[in-house]
């Protein structure tokens, strides 16, 4: 799979970190302030989509009653609050730590915010691992593709080499505008289904990235 790959661009969020428990906890919770209906983890993974915008409408968020911002800025202060309780992906150090040693450059493009990646990635101990973290500069998770082309910019990549490794249709869309190859994993933010309809390789755990 990686026979002439010279870098890796990860995701963060739901590829490396496993968060999907407390964003399905939190907008139930956010949800449920507004009397509306709640997600199963199935359809939370069902209905999460980029931009969030979308996704939060799709499940009953209504604009006109208050502004995006709002919602978007609670879910992202409650979620701050706690995603230090958050675990990392069961083989994410192996599989890091793998592909350092095979001579792989590795990088991060994520839709967190830049400050709060950072601090994160160092939180985690895998900060060292990356030649060069790339988020946003603001809270709203929007596109990662204007990122994604700095970042093989300024680390001087050739976007044939590359694969970038996410758990989303977005991650997908942006391998896709970058030029480089992509591989999803169904232990995210998304189900199997919805990233199968992408026509992009799938698999179910980090692990399988060394098989």
């Amino acid at each position: 799979m990686f026979d002439r790959t010279t870098g890796i661009i990860w995701d963060w969020n739901g590829t490396l970190l496993n968060d999907v428990q407390l964003c399905v906890e939190t907008i139930n919770d956010m949800l449920e302030k507004r009397f509306l209906p709640q997600l199963s983890l199935d359809t939370y993974k069902d209905a999460f989509s980029f931009p969030v915008k979308n996704y939060y409408r799709k499940i009953g968020f209504d604009f006109d009653d208050e502004p995006f911002e709002i919602p978007a800025l609670e879910f992202i202060e409650r979620y701050n609050q706690q995603v230090s309780g958050c675990s990392l992906h069961v083989e994410t150090f192996r599989v890091l730590n793998y592909f350092r040693l095979a001579g792989i450059r590795q990088f991060v493009l994520s839709a967190m915010k830049q400050d709060v990646l950072e601090d994160c990635l160092r939180h985690y101990q895998i900060d060292h691992f990356f030649e060069r973290v790339s988020g946003l500069d603001n809270h709203f998770a929007a596109s990662k593709a204007e990122n994604g082309h700095r970042l093989l910019e300024r680390s001087n990549l050739m976007a044939a080499e590359l694969v970038l490794i996410g758990d989303t249709i977005h991650d997908f869309e942006v391998a896709t505008e970058l030029g480089c190859s992509c591989v999803l994993i169904a232990n995210g933010h998304q189900s199997r289904e919805v990233l199968q309809a992408s026509g992009a390789l799938v698999i179910d755990s980090l692990g399988q990235l060394l098989v």
